[in-house]
C-alpha cells in the first residue's frame, strides 16, 4: 500500500491511543472477575448492615408492604448462607443451560464440523457481497460461543488476500460481526439461555413467578443480524478502508497457513451432517408447529411455557451434537464413541473459568436477593424515577450508555449482567419496562463498546492476526479502525430500540 508518512499516521489516531492507555490502565487495575464477585459480596455484606442500622425501608408500590433491608452481618445470615451456598451455585440459572449446551457445541467443534460450516460459508460468499457475507457470517458464528475468534477471524483474511483486497479489511470486518454483533443472530444460543436465566433471577424479586425466556429477544435479535451486517458493510465502505489506507502500515507477505477449501471427504461429510441437522430441525418443527404438537402445553396448547421452550437448550444440543458425530464418522475423525466423548470433555475444560466465575457470581446474586438490599433500592430507585417523570425511552437510552461504558473495564457478558440485572430490572419493572425490554437494551450497550476495549479477552488475538500482515499494527490501530463501528451500532441500534417499543411490537415470542 502507498502510505504517507508516520507523523500523519500518528497524528489521526492519536487521542483514541490515549484515550485507550488511560482506560487500559485503569482496567488492568481490575482483579479477575471471580474476585470482583468475591469484593462485591463484601461490599454488599457491609452495606446492608449499614443499611438495617439506619432503618432504611422502601414500600411495595403493588402490595403496599413495608421491605426492610436484612443485615448480612448476622448468625441468622450465616445459618442461611451455609445450608444454600451449594445449592446457590447448582439453581443458579445460568450454569445448567450452559453446560448442557456446550456438550453438544463441544462434539459440533472437536469433529470439525463447526470449523468445515464456516469455511463453506466464506468460501461461497460473491465477490460484490464480501464484506456483508464477511459480517454476517461473523454474527451468525456467535452460536458457538468462539468459534467466530478463532476460525472465522483469520479465515476472513485470508479470504480478502484472495479476493485482491487488503486482508486487514476482512479481519475488522468479520470482527465488527463477531463481537461488535455478539448479541444479534438468526439462532438461540447460549448467550440467550445465559442472560435470560439471570434476568429471571432479578425478575423474581418484583414477581416471583416472572419468566424470561431464552427467546424473549429473538424478534429483536433477528432484525438486529440484518441491520448491524448492513451497517458494517456500509461503515467498513465508507470509513474503515479509506482510513486504513492513510495510515502508514508496511505490508508484509504472509504465507496462508489457512486451509480453506475443504477435501472431498470433508464436504462429502458436510453435505450429509447438515441434511441430517436439517432433519432433526424438520423432526421438532413438525412436534412444535401444529396446534396439538406434542411439545405444546398440554393444557393450554402455548408454545411460550411449554416442553418445547423449556427444552430449547437441550434441543440445541442435541442438534450440534448430532451433526458432529455425523461429521466426525463421515469425515473419518471418529473412529468409535471415545472421541465423541473427548469432544464433550474439551468443551467442559473450556467453561473451567466460567463455572468458577459462576459460582461466585451465584453467591452474589443469592446474598443480594437475601438482604432484600435489591428490592429495596428497586422501589426507592423506581420512586426518584417516578419523580423526575422522564420519559420510557430516556431512561432505557442512559441505560444503554450505561451499559456500554462499563464495559469498557469489565469484559464479561455475564458477569456485568449478574452485577447489574438485580438493580435495573426491578427498578425498571416498576417503571413499566418490562425485564425483556432492559435485558435487550443491556445487550445493545454491551455488544456496541466490545469492539474497542483491550481488555475483551480476544482483542489482543485479533491485533496478533493483524499483525501477520502489517508488523506495526497496534491496540491504537486496532481501536481507531474499530471506532466508527462501535458508535454507528450503538447510536443506530438504540434508535431502533426505541422504535420498537415505541410501537409496541413484540420482542420475541409472547
Amino acid at each position: 500500500m502507498g502510505q504517507p508518512s508516520n507523523e500523519q499516521n500518528q497524528s489521526m489516531p492519536s487521542i483514541w491511543v490515549r484515550s485507550l492507555l488511560v482506560i487500559e490502565r485503569a482496567g488492568n487495575r481490575l482483579p479477575a472477575p471471580a474476585i470482583l464477585f468475591v469484593l462485591l459480596i463484601f461490599l454488599v455484606i457491609i452495606i446492608s448492615a449499614v443499611c438495617d442500622w439506619l432503618g432504611i425501608t422502601g414500600v411495595h408500590p403493588a402490595s403496599k408492604e413495608i421491605l426492610e433491608v436484612n443485615s448480612l452481618v448476622s448468625f441468622d445470615a450465616l445459618r442461611w448462607w451455609l445450608q444454600n451456598a451449594v445449592k446457590n451455585f447448582i439453581s443458579f440459572a445460568p450454569v445448567g443451560p450452559v453446560v448442557v449446551v456446550m456438550l453438544g457445541l463441544g462434539i459440533a467443534e472437536h469433529s470439525g464440523y463447526l470449523s468445515a460450516l464456516l469455511r463453506r460459508m466464506l468460501h461461497w460468499l460473491p465477490a460484490n457481497a464480501l464484506t456483508f457475507g464477511t459480517v454476517m457470517v461473523g454474527i451468525l458464528s456467535s452460536i458457538a460461543v468462539d468459534a467466530g475468534y478463532v476460525v472465522a477471524i483469520p479465515l476472513s483474511g485470508v479470504i480478502f488476500a484472495l479476493a485482491g483486497r487488503s486482508p486487514l479489511i476482512g479481519i475488522v470486518a468479520c470482527f465488527a460481526g463477531v463481537s461488535g454483533g455478539f448479541s444479534a443472530n438468526l439462532m438461540v444460543g447460549p448467550v440467550d439461555a445465559i442472560l435470560a436465566g439471570i434476568s429471571t433471577e432479578a425478575a423474581h424479586l418484583i414477581d416471583p413467578s416472572y419468566l424470561v425466556s431464552p427467546v424473549a429477544n429473538y424478534y429483536f435479535m433477528v432484525a438486529s443480524t440484518f441491520i448491524i451486517a448492513v451497517l458494517a458493510t456500509w461503515v467498513t465502505h465508507r470509513w474503515v478502508e479509506p482510513a486504513l489506507a492513510k495510515m502508514s502500515l508496511a505490508d508484509k507477505p504472509e504465507e496462508i497457513e489457512q486451509k480453506l477449501e475443504l477435501s472431498a471427504q470433508e464436504r462429502k461429510a458436510l453435505t450429509i451432517s447438515s441434511f441430517v441437522l436439517l432433519g432433526f430441525i424438520v423432526l421438532v418443527a413438525t412436534l412444535v408447529i401444529p396446534e396439538t404438537g406434542v411439545l405444546r402445553d398440554v393444557d393450554t396448547g402455548s408454545i411460550v411455557r411449554s416442553p418445547f421452550m423449556s427444552g430449547l437448550v437441550v434441543l440445541i444440543a442435541l442438534g450440534a451434537a448430532l451433526a458432529g458425530i455425523v461429521y466426525g464418522r463421515v469425515s473419518g475423525l471418529y473412529q468409535g464413541y471415545n472421541e465423541v466423548v473427548e469432544g464433550m470433555e474439551g468443551a467442559m475444560k473450556t467453561l473451567a473459568g466460567y463455572l468458577v466465575l459462576m459460582f461466585f457470581a451465584a453467591q452474589f446474586v443469592s446474598l443480594f436477593s437475601w438482604s432484600n438490599l435489591g428490592a429495596v433500592l428497586a422501589v426507592n430507585g423506581a420512586h426518584v424515577l417516578e419523580q423526575l417523570q422522564l420519559p420510557m425511552l430516556l431512561n432505557l437510552v442512559m441505560f444503554i450508555i450505561m451499559a456500554a461504558s462499563i464495559n469498557l473495564v469489565v469484559g464479561s457478558a455475564s458477569a456485568k449482567w449478574a452485577v447489574l440485572a438485580p438493580v435495573f430490572v426491578p427498578m425498571l419493572m416498576l417503571n413499566g419496562i418490562t425485564p425483556e425490554v432492559t435485558q435487550t437494551a443491556y445487550r445493545i450497550g454491551d455488544s456496541s463498546t466490545n469492539i474497542i476495549t483491550p481488555l475483551m479477552p480476544y482483542f489482543p488475538l485479533v491485533v496478533a492476526l493483524m499483525q501477520r500482515y502489517a508488523p506495526n499494527v497496534g491496540v491504537g490501530t486496532l481501536v481507531a479502525l474499530m471506532l466508527p463501528y462501535s458508535l454507528t451500532f450503538l447510536f443506530v441500534w438504540s434508535i431502533i430500540l426505541g422504535f420498537w417499543v415505541g410501537l409496541g411490537w413484540p420482542l420475541g415470542p409472547m
